[in-house]
C-alpha cells in the first residue's frame, strides 16, 4: 500500500519536468497569462495546459481571478509550497553540513596523532 503524497512530494514532482520549472521561472517575474507562458516556455497551448493543470494541483501556483473575459487565465506563484521545500531543502543541507564536520574532525585527529 502506497502512503499518501505529502505536500513536499507534490512540490518535487511537479518541478521535475524541465517545462515546468521553466513555468516557475517565469512566474517569478509576476503573473502571466497562459498563453505568454506557452511562448516563453515554447510549449504548444494543449500542453502548456498540462503543464499548468499540475502545477495548480500542486498549489505551486495559482489562478488570478480576471475581470471582463474569463477566458483570459492569469496564474501566480503560491509562497507555501516554495517555503515547506526551503524548509526540507534546509534540514537536509544542515545533515551534510554536520556530517562534513565530522569527517573534517575526524581527519584532523588522525593527522595531529600520527
Amino acid at each position: 500500500m502506497n502512503a499518501p503524497l505529502t505536500q513536499l512530494d507534490e512540490t518535487l514532482s511537479a518541478l521535475a519536468d524541465p517545462a515546468r520549472r521553466r513555468v516557475i521561472e517565469a512566474l517569478t517575474h509576476g503573473p502571466k497569462r497562459a498563453s505568454e507562458l506557452a511562448e516563453t516556455v515554447s510549449v504548444s497551448r494543449p500542453s502548456m495546459s498540462k503543464h499548468l493543470r499540475t502545477l495548480l494541483d500542486s498549489g505551486l501556483i495559482a489562478e488570478i481571478p480576471t475581470e471582463g473575459d474569463r477566458r483570459a487565465r492569469i496564474y501566480r506563484l503560491q509562497r507555501e509550497p516554495f517555503a515547506a521545500l526551503q524548509i526540507w531543502l534546509g534540514e537536509v543541507e544542515e545533515f551534510w553540513t554536520d556530517q562534513l564536520a565530522s569527517f573534517k574532525e575526524h581527519i584532523e585527529s588522525r593527522d595531529t596523532s600520527e
